[in-house]
């Protein structure tokens, strides 16, 4: 069945794309799909999401620690009191992706949430998780979908508040990265990890 889980190594079967780099096969088992709770931790998703926009997962993932201490390990309330200089030096940091409009809405994200109370973000995300009995599992690459009607309404919603650099598959992303569905194929040994 082409784009069904598929043997790995050590014989367990697993999603395709989960198999194709040894950064993936952790990252497949032990991270995605499972759920992220905490408005500094789903802050840090939201922003390397955004950055990960026109390029492969694999860049962010290998870069990911370099990104986590260019932004202050993402903590929403050091972000936003970034300065300019600060600006400039992410701009000039070679361990993140330097992308003038990714990390002006990565500062401007994290000014509009450090005026949420604490929570906020996360209870904002995760009411839009879909009822996980309302999706049968996906069999193949091919079932799962780049946008659903819950990451266009989160989307949509987050931009309303002020957020830069959210669309609908941006946020499908996120829902998938961060536990709120659980798109690992019916075969796929991580199938079921999920739980809120």
């Amino acid at each position: 069945m082409s784009g069904g889980a598929v043997a790995g190594p050590d014989g367990r079967l697993r999603c395709p794309w989960g198999l194709s780099t040894e950064d993936y096969v952790a990252y497949h088992d032990e991270e995605w799909g499972r759920p992220v709770h905490g408005d500094d931790a789903l802050f840090e998703r939201l922003c390397l999401e955004a950055f990960q926009s026109g390029l492969s997962w694999i860049t962010i993932l290998r870069r990911r620690e370099g990104f986590r201490q260019a932004f202050d390990d993402f903590k929403i309330a050091s972000v936003a009191a970034f300065t300019d200089a600060d600006k400039e030096r992410l701009l000039a940091d070679a361990g993140i992706i330097r992308n003038r409009a990714k990390i002006d809405a990565a500062l401007a994200n994290a000014r509009v949430l450090a005026d949420w109370p604490a929570g906020e973000l996360d209870t904002l995300i995760w009411s839009y998780a879909p009822d996980p009995a309302a999706r049968p599992a996906p069999r193949i690459l091919a079932d799962i979908p780049a946008v659903t009607d819950e990451s266009t309404a989160l989307a949509k919603d987050l931009k309303k508040r002020g957020l830069r650099f959210i669309g609908p598959t941006t946020a499908y992303a996120l829902m998938q990265a961060c536990g709120l569905v659980d798109d690992h194929l019916a075969d796929c040994v991580a199938r079921g990890a999920v739980t809120s």
